[in-house]
């Protein structure tokens, strides 16, 4: 299942990570663009924009966690399979990331590095479920992604902040396998 993700970032490792309707149709149009992350929405626009980005062919995935009107039980997980089709989820809680895996889905699990201490969460974390991907922010820290890229045996998703094309090689050259943003000139490089 991980292929076609892997061919769509090695094709454009950026990914675009929209945050609203703007983001929805500029982000459709480019045909560099393989991969969307769904910062944005609620139970009734949620099928909407997912289908547009289908429609464009390109793969969707849900911020779960960010999806207005969606609780935090696996349940909402079933929800997103279910009525908007999209292709994976991202989320910070490993029973959303263990049931989407469940329902064959593209699962990345997101992680803040706010301090030491989130090294060991990340560990903790991964000992409870296996999902596909990490995405780790922000994403412009090299030495760190590279360290994470060690010490995890998941592809490593670089995002936060990234800003300029330096942003994207540092975090590539470290190890990161993509870098996902919601600044639009980086959705173009």
């Amino acid at each position: 299942m991980d292929q076609k993700f892997y061919d769509m970032v090695e094709a454009n490792p950026v990914i675009a990570a929209i945050k609203d309707n703007d983001g929805l149709e500029k982000c459709c149009k480019l045909e560099d663009i393989k991969v969307i992350f769904i910062l944005y929405g609620d139970i009734c626009s949620i099928a909407e924009i997912v289908r547009q980005v289908k429609q464009s062919g390109k793969l969707a995935i849900v911020h779960v966690d960010l999806i207005s009107g969606l609780g935090i039980k696996e349940i909402a997980v079933d929800f997103i399979r279910r009525q908007t089709g999209a292709d994976g989820i991202i989320s910070t809680k490993p029973a959303m990331i263990r049931r989407a895996k469940e329902l064959e889905m593209y699962t990345i699990m997101r992680f803040f590095i706010l301090d030491s201490m989130a090294f060991e969460n990340i560990q903790k974390q991964l000992s409870m479920v296996h999902p596909d991907f990490i995405e780790i922010l922000p994403g412009v820290m090299p030495k760190i992604i590279r360290k994470i890229c060690k010490m995890v045996k998941i592809q490593v998703i670089a995002g936060g902040l990234i800003t300029d094309k330096e942003d994207i090689v540092a975090a590539l050259d470290a190890g990161a396998i993509s870098v996902s943003s919601t600044n639009q000139e980086i959705w173009k490089m």
